[in-house]
């Protein structure tokens, strides 16, 4: 089942090598209540062997994945939408509302999880001075990160997800880093760029519908 791969997979992940001193790695799954809840979501929506396209983000964040275990879910959304009740701090985080947003224009939870798998380049958080901190903003984060997010990829890739497209949840250096290491390990026939959630909460937000539009197209030609 994909769920056990999946869940398989945080339990044993591995934190990135040669960070600075200054990076704290944020690993939400060595925490017994997190991955109790994040157990709970796979398995309702992921107990299957379906393949999936997988949407890659830049890194958990703290009030989001780096406290539900879940990619772009608050503990709010966690329960009220995903239907998984959890004593977390019941905070909404900008970019999970966006993608929850997505996620009901596209038909809901059930029938959006049953083709998409939402990772990210870096499946573990970094936080600097108790401030999240976006992998890309880690000095050398190029050649630092490169053995490393390869072998994230390909590790989730042999649960059986699409080859044929990935999606990128973010325009700027989220793609062209993904750009530059699918053309050197030959991941994807191609990566399609959406525009990051928090970008537009905070920058577009009165055309956020038009950006929910754009993700569902995107969808709908690859599908």
């Amino acid at each position: 089942m994909l769920s056990e791969n999946i869940l398989n997979y945080y339990q044993n992940i591995q934190e990135p090598d040669l960070l600075p001193a200054y990076v704290e790695t944020m690993n939400p799954f060595k925490n017994a209540k997190t991955l109790n809840y994040a157990s709970q979501f796979y398995q309702k929506f992921y107990h299957d062997d379906e393949k999936r396209f997988i949407c890659f983000g830049i890194n958990p964040g703290r009030f989001g994945a780096g406290i539900t275990g879940v990619p772009f879910t608050d503990p709010l959304l966690l329960e009220q939408v995903c239907g998984i009740p959890n004593d977390l701090d019941k905070k909404a985080e900008l970019s999970a509302r966006f993608i929850h947003e997505m996620i009901q224009a596209y038909g809901g939870p059930i029938p959006f999880y049953k083709k998409y798998y939402i990772s990210a380049v870096s499946p573990l958080g970094f936080v600097q001075n108790g401030v999240n901190l976006n992998y890309y903003d880690i000095k050398g984060f190029k050649s630092m990160f490169e053995t490393y997010a390869v072998s994230q990829i390909k590790l989730q890739m042999k649960f059986g997800l699409h080859e044929s497209v990935a999606f990128s949840i973010g325009k700027g250096q989220n793609v062209k880093y993904l750009n530059y290491l699918n053309q050197k390990y030959n991941l994807f026939d191609q990566i399609v760029p959406l525009p990051h959630p928090r970008w537009v909460m905070q920058y577009r937000l009165k055309r956020k519908q038009e950006f929910i539009d754009e993700y569902l197209t995107a969808f709908a030609t690859y599908e």
